[in-house]
């Protein structure tokens, strides 16, 4: 989408004949150290344990993950493994491999059904769903420590397709757990600033992702050029609904500034960083301070990805010309640059060093641009300053930890 300037921790069970804990071989002291602080303390604030005591289980699970690996490299018959509050367990389908797991400080577990049988009933049920295409199913996965398949249905989900793939997963047995949920699973997206954008899933018109930012409830949006959210439409990456419009402050033919957000998904994000399209890798964003006239600013965009030039002007006045022959539209408090652009870059990030500036809204009709041109001679756009979006809509510019 463009516009023209006319004037240019789980319960788990186990099963199995036996399970033997031995005692395990002294572990190094834990290093608190040796891992990153922030990590540790959100370690230690989900366990409910202190730092040192995260440090410790890290350490131990480090040990036990080592010894495990040298049990593989000496040909044992593991037939899976897994923790349970910080101890691993072995199933094993032998005494010689029962005795080198317990001589490591091993837990055992014998007459477990064990990971390739689990895997085997798993690809049944992958091969079911293939064939009846089960909707009320939301998914199904080894559980190796509760030695079963669980099969997640949702709550009165029971339409044909998902009452045969439930019948196939019964012949399993005692192999299959069902279990019921109120949950629905969505993709999650992970979208990047300069992004393509859509306004369904099937595709069609688009515009580029602009930055993400935050309430002071903490609620997450979309901070785009408002063009690109008249009529306050959903969003998709590719196929992926990740946002609702639900503002904007543009009109066609009306006196307008060219502002909008949208509300992103809550399974979804807008990342801190700003995508190249492979020109200069991600480009953090650690700010939306605004750049001074003259200062270098680049911008990402989905028709011509990463461009660049100078900051121009700020608070200017355009008359945008409507290319399917509608009104003309006046937009002001705009910023002007000699970043090239082009139809479909509009709600396009612009950044200079690592503070967002701003959205592309827009620039000369007929414009052309080398994609992924850098600094390109002789032309020019329009941009929605950041600040002033995120000053009207009460938001905070998200950014790189």
């Amino acid at each position: 989408m463009s516009l023209t300037a006319g004037i240019v921790a789980p319960v788990i069970g186990f099963s199995g004949t036996a399970v033997a804990t031995p005692a395990a071989p002294a572990l190094p002291t834990p290093s608190v150290s040796s891992y990153d602080p922030q990590m540790l303390n959100a370690l230690a604030s989900s366990l409910g344990v202190s730092p040192g005591a995260a440090a410790a289980r890290l350490d131990s699970e480090g040990v036990q993950q080592q010894r495990l690996t040298e049990l593989h490299g000496s040909g044992a018959a593991v037939d899976g493994a897994f923790f349970v509050n910080g101890q691993l367990t072995v199933n094993t389908a032998d005494k010689a491999t029962s005795a080198k797991a317990k001589a490591k400080g091993l837990s055992v577990r014998t007459g477990a059904r064990g990971a390739a049988a689990l895997e085997r009933v798993s690809a049944d049920l992958d091969k079911a769903a293939s064939l009846h295409r089960p909707d009320g199913v939301n998914s199904w996965a080894v559980d190796l420590a509760a030695d079963v398949v669980t099969v997640t249905v949702r709550e009165g989900q029971r339409s044909a397709s998902t009452q045969k793939f439930l019948a196939e997963a019964a012949k399993h047995g005692s192999a299959v757990r069902v279990e019921t949920t109120t949950e629905r699973l969505a993709p999650t997206a992970d979208v990047y600033p300069g992004s393509k954008m859509t306004f369904s899933a099937a595709g069609g018109g688009w515009c580029s992702v602009g930055f993400g930012a935050r309430n002071s409830a903490g609620q997450r949006f979309l901070v785009t050029a408002g063009h690109c959210v008249e009529g306050l439409p959903d969003l998709y990456l590719g196929s992926t609904h990740f946002a609702k419009a639900t503002g904007t402050r543009f009109g066609i033919g009306q006196d307008s500034v060219d502002m909008g957000v949208a509300r992103v998904d809550t399974e979804d994000r807008i990342m801190t960083s700003v995508g190249t399209w492979g020109a200069a890798g991600l480009v953090a964003v650690r700010g939306a301070n605004r750049a001074a006239v003259g200062s270098t600013i680049c911008k990402s965009g989905a028709t011509t990805g990463w461009t660049c030039g100078n900051i121009k002007s700020y608070n200017v006045t355009v008359t945008y010309t409507d290319p399917n022959g509608g009104p003309q539209t006046v937009v002001r408090g705009l910023g002007s640059s000699s970043v090239c652009t082009a139809g479909g870059d509009s709600g396009g990030a612009y950044i200079s060093g690592n503070q967002a500036q701003g959205m592309t809204s827009g620039g000369p009709m007929n414009q052309t641009c080398t994609f992924n041109g850098g600094n390109i001679p002789g032309k020019s756009s329009y941009f929605q300053p950041l600040s002033d979006a995120l000053s009207y809509y009460g938001l905070s510019v998200e950014t790189a930890s």
